[in-house]
């Protein structure tokens, strides 16, 4: 079974992250948004600062739909990422 999902970086985070999207194929372990933002945020340097400890201010959504860490994530969702600020 394919468990990819599409994610889409937006604003701030494109110049941070270095990309403005990404196919990722899900770990058994990311159930949730929660999950996926503590997966990213293993990347080390931007990724933590962005994901670790992610800021109120950042708007996301799954399937065009606004979405927080107890929102499921599952294979063929899209999933979208907006920091407007990051300081």
């Amino acid at each position: 079974m394919n468990q990819q999902i599409t994610i889409l970086y937006f604003a701030h985070l494109v110049e941070l992250l270095g990309r403005e999207s990404e196919y990722l194929y899900l770990p058994l372990t990311v159930k949730t948004i929660g999950d996926l933002m503590r997966h990213l945020a293993r990347r080390g340097e931007g990724w933590t600062q962005v994901f670790a400890e992610p800021r109120e201010s950042m708007k996301i959504t799954v399937n065009k739909q606004f979405a927080d860490a107890d929102t499921p994530v599952k294979a063929g969702d899209e999933v979208a990422f907006v920091a407007f600020t990051m300081v």
